[in-house]
């Protein structure tokens, strides 16, 4: 038997979730390779012999994907394997173009072949984009299964920067879990609004291995979806957010189609601050893509600490790191807080950025006159101190789901802007857990 050599591109994510729940200990494949992009500082590093399996006793070496041309040569690669996401049509076919002109076969794996299967009811929320207000929904769908006395555990799309061999699992129930697994403020602003709310969160590298802990101690189980990718598992709900800031990217990017057309309940999320047109645009793109799905109409209003503070001052905005980088948002909740309570002038921050955070600037031109909370490593959490303190702003608007003091110093008086989902209209999520999930599966 002639093993097939495969590469594996990704993110630190579902390229990991491929490998261990398709390719691990199989021995018709050999994974020569993985490589990265997005998230800075994986590349250079190995997949852990520990979660490789036995084929691959000296781990699996992970590479810039800038060198995929010269590794399918260098490997001999049969198959590329894209396994990351949040990505333009045009993105995806070009990679392909790329992967078959150097002679491999290029692949995009489905959900029978990477879905496992949970022993208790799940609830998957997804959405078309990043940035189009998952986690708010994710929130108050745990907030309604809590009141109708179930014990809900959330399991969390992956997000393991650090010492992969020690992030097999993990398990956050207070903030102090956030410290001893050294989080980045990416998985911060993820896991601690779900502490806030007495939420269990799992997260890791290995979600088979998750899943078994979870299924443990939860009556449901919640998959919050990261990165618009698919769930990890098999649900018995699958509810996915629409962004109209965005519309039409629900039809061209990958794999926010697939989530659409895949959704029994569309949440058509910040109807508040959209323009009508782009309201009905996406309405009818859905309808088109997924007329089997339950539309709910929602906003995501803003609540701000301390309001009066921002009146006639200058501000700097810092806004969820990966909404504005491969979200593409050009704005987010702090700056919706800075024109609705009468700042004077929203300051842009590029002059005062240093070393990684201008670099995000230089490769993302589009973020404008925002601050991404960039914090994947505490060198780029000291960049992002030194950016805010350093400028001429007179008060920070932090627009992140968290308390960016917890992680860092701020010299200057600051505000925060937190954000929940609030259905408008019927059916809202209530009625639709009663009617489509408990009747079924509880």
């Amino acid at each position: 038997m002639i093993r097939q050599n495969i590469l594996i591109m990704g993110a630190a994510g579902r390229d990991f979730h491929n490998f261990n729940v398709f390719f691990r200990d199989k021995e018709a494949y050999n994974v020569v390779a993985f490589t990265a992009t997005q998230i800075p500082d994986i590349a250079g590093r190995k997949y852990p012999a520990q979660l490789s399996g036995l084929l691959y006793p000296d781990g699996i070496p992970i590479f810039p994907e800038e060198d995929l041309p010269q590794l399918i040569e260098k490997y001999q690669v049969h198959q590329v394997v894209l396994a990351y996401s949040d990505l333009p049509h045009q993105y995806v076919m070009n990679k392909a173009s790329l992967v078959l002109a150097k002679g491999a076969d290029f692949r995009l794996m489905g959900p029978n072949n990477t879905m496992l299967q949970a022993k208790v009811p799940l609830i998957s929320v997804c959405a078309v984009r990043t940035g189009s207000g998952k986690s708010q929904t994710t929130r108050k769908v745990t907030r309604i299964l809590k009141e109708m006395g179930k014990k809900v555990v959330v399991i969390r799309h992956p997000m393991p920067y650090g010492d992969l061999s020690k992030q097999i699992w993990q398990r956050f129930e207070k903030y102090e879990d956030l410290d001893r697994y050294q989080c980045t403020i990416e998985e911060r602003e993820e896991y601690e609004p779900h502490i806030d709310l007495g939420n269990i969160v799992y997260a890791g590298v290995d979600y088979g291995e998750i899943l078994k802990r979870a299924e443990q101690e939860a009556d449901i189980i919640v998959w919050d979806g990261g990165n618009n990718d698919i769930p990890f598992y098999k649900t018995d709900l699958h509810i996915v957010v629409a962004d109209p800031h965005r519309a039409g990217n629900e039809m061209s990017y990958y794999p926010g189609q697939v989530n659409l057309r895949m959704a029994d309940v569309v949440v058509i999320n910040k109807i508040d601050t959209a323009e009508p047109d782009n309201i009905i645009l996406l309405r009818n793109n859905i309808f088109n893509l997924a007329p089997q799905a339950i539309l709910v109409e929602a906003a995501s209003p803003i609540m701000v600490e301390h309001a009066e503070m921002i009146r006639g001052k200058r501000v700097m905005v810092v806004e969820d790191g990966p909404t504005l980088t491969h979200g593409e948002m050009q704005f987010g909740a702090g700056v919706v807080a800075a024109q609705k309570n009468g700042a004077k002038e929203i300051i842009d921050p590029r002059p005062f950025a240093l070393g990684s955070i201008k670099a995000t600037y230089q490769r993302y031109p589009l973020i404008g006159k925002v601050l991404p909370a960039m914090g994947y490593s505490k060198e780029q959490i000291k960049e992002l101190e030194a950016t805010i303190n350093n400028s001429d702003a007179q008060l920070v608007i932090i627009g992140t789901p968290i308390d960016l003091s917890k992680v860092m110093h701020i010299d200057k008086e600051y505000v925060r802007v937190r954000y929940e989902l609030q259905e408008i209209g019927c059916p809202d999520l209530k009625e639709i857990l009663l009617e489509q999930f408990f009747k079924k599966h509880c």
